[in-house]
């Protein structure tokens, strides 16, 4: 969908923008090889940039990984939250929830996988982490004011959350392993009606 929010938050590049190819380069790294098994030189050699380019833009790995990690949360809290239609029904506000995410994951995994392999790193600084804040918190009022209509279960509301991001992640992974019969479009949208059963009170 053209206006899906999902799809229109990456800020355009210039061509040759050095510190742009090393974030894509890190991104397809971080996500296929994890962050111990990714090194600089090997983050310098796919951008196609020096050593010493890389480190004039990112002093070391740490400050890479940060940077790449609160872009990324960047553009999935603006497409999770921006003009979110607070007022509609607890069921409708999760349906629209788990298309604003499904539609993330569709549009970015890889940015999809490196999140959800980073997001309780120990490396992560503390602005990565008030940037996780920011979308999770919003998130979990949601939970406890549909807990409060009795829409969904009275458990913690962080064990929800996970478990309906992981029921995200985990066909997104599934998919991108080519281990379902139908497409990843299509396995979410099925998910969704499975995990609203799971999480309804």
């Amino acid at each position: 969908m053209a206006n899906d929010p999902a799809l229109h938050r990456q800020p355009a590049r210039e061509p040759g923008d050095k510190r742009a190819a090393i974030l894509d380069a890190a991104l397809a790294l971080f996500a296929e090889r994890g962050f111990h098994g990714t090194a600089v030189p090997l983050v310098a050699a796919r951008a196609g940039v020096g050593a010493g380019t890389m480190y004039r833009y990112f002093p070391s790995k740490e400050a890479l990984v940060n940077a790449l990690y609160r872009h990324w949360k960047q553009v999935i809290t603006a497409t999770m939250l921006e003009s979110f239609p607070l007022d509609a029904e607890p069921r409708a506000l999760f349906a629209e929830g788990w298309r604003r995410l499904s539609a993330f994951a569709t549009a970015h995994p890889r940015a999809f996988v490196f999140l959800e392999l980073h997001h309780h790193a120990p490396y992560l600084d503390e602005e990565s982490r008030a940037a996780d804040a920011r979308v999770l918190l919003p998130l979990r009022a949601f939970v406890e004011q549909a807990q409060r209509t009795g829409a969904v279960r009275d458990d913690p509301p962080e064990l929800l959350m996970a478990l309906v991001f992981g029921a995200v992640v985990g066909v997104v992974r599934a998919a991108e392993a080519g281990h379902l019969p139908v497409s990843r479009e299509d396995a979410l949208a099925r998910a969704e009606a499975r995990v609203w059963e799971a999480i309804r009170r």
